[in-house]
């Protein structure tokens, strides 16, 4: 355990709130006067995000925060952190692992698996499309650039290869037979690949979830990608976003197809060493039980 005084950890605390506080603040705006967008609110519905959660500095495992000229650490009110005589606040390792084990063993798992895995960017963004394949009625008020006919018929002269379960889940019932794989919950660990843009916006997901024992850094960085891959996920969709400013990925074309396939590899690239950080947690976590 390393303890580390206030005058090091409490401007590291300021700047993750500050960050966090950046990188939210439109949504909160829009919370404020009851406004919807299509893209962003994807992060704080779908991922159930909260900002007040996302705020909190977290310093890792192992590392323990000496109290300031106001006491101790805010941690000390937190669950998971334990204080000890001295005031020195601590994440408390052992009451976490009490209540989340088997989940930080199936985030290895899953994590572990797909880091071993080659990225495959073949997909091309088709689960969007396949998600309102001969659909009336969609998700997001808003037109499809093809219209109907236009969109379904994209996907009638594609392969789908959908690896991802949380994706192809909400493929409609026309669509389902159309993908080359079946994904299920159970199949999770054995088909989900680095390449998919899904699989990198999860890794806000198991942050989340890892919650104290993922350092601040890393979980605003998670969050962050989740952010630009949500934009691209909706730019190569079947819906117009040109009300929202955003110029469309159009995947129907060779251009747009190409611009699809270098921006999923950007995003394979970026999510890599993130996704090898939790793995790196996870291992920490465990090896107090495992080990």
């Amino acid at each position: 355990m390393t303890s580390i005084p206030a005058a090091s950890w409490l401007p590291l605390l300021e700047a993750h709130e500050k960050r966090a506080d950046s990188l939210t603040a439109g949504h909160r705006a829009r919370k404020a006067t009851r406004e919807r967008h299509a893209i962003d609110d994807f992060l704080y519905d779908y991922y159930g995000t909260r900002p007040s959660v996302l705020r909190r500095w977290h310093p890792g495992v192992g590392i323990s925060l000496e109290p300031g000229p106001h006491g101790s650490a805010p941690h000390r009110q937190w669950r998971w952190y334990a204080t000890d005589a001295d005031g020195i606040v601590s994440f408390d390792v052992a009451a976490f692992l009490a209540d989340r084990a088997e989940s930080v063993r199936f985030i290895h798992r899953l994590l572990s698996a797909i880091s071993s895995r080659p990225a495959f960017t073949g997909c091309f963004g088709l689960h969007e499309w396949a998600m309102v394949y001969r659909q009336r009625e969609h998700r997001h008020p808003l037109p499809l650039r093809l219209g109907q006919e236009g969109t379904d018929a994209v996907v009638e002269s594609h392969q789908i290869r959908c690896t991802h379960f949380d994706a192809f889940r909400f493929f409609t019932p026309e669509a389902i037979g159309l993908n080359r794989l079946q994904p299920t919950r159970e199949s999770q660990v054995e088909l989900d690949q680095p390449g998919c843009l899904h699989a990198s916006m999860d890794c806000h997901k198991w942050a989340t979830k890892l919650g104290p024992a993922v350092p601040g850094d890393l979980a605003l960085d998670c969050f962050e990608l989740a952010r630009d891959i949500r934009l691209l996920d909706m730019q190569a969709s079947p819906y117009d976003f040109s009300s929202y400013g955003e110029p469309a990925v159009a995947i129907e074309t060779p251009e747009g197809k190409a611009e699809y396939v270098a921006r999923q590899r950007e995003f394979a690239q970026r999510a890599a060493p993130l996704r090898a950080r939790l793995v790196a947690e996870c291992d920490r976590l465990l090896s107090t039980t495992d080990g």
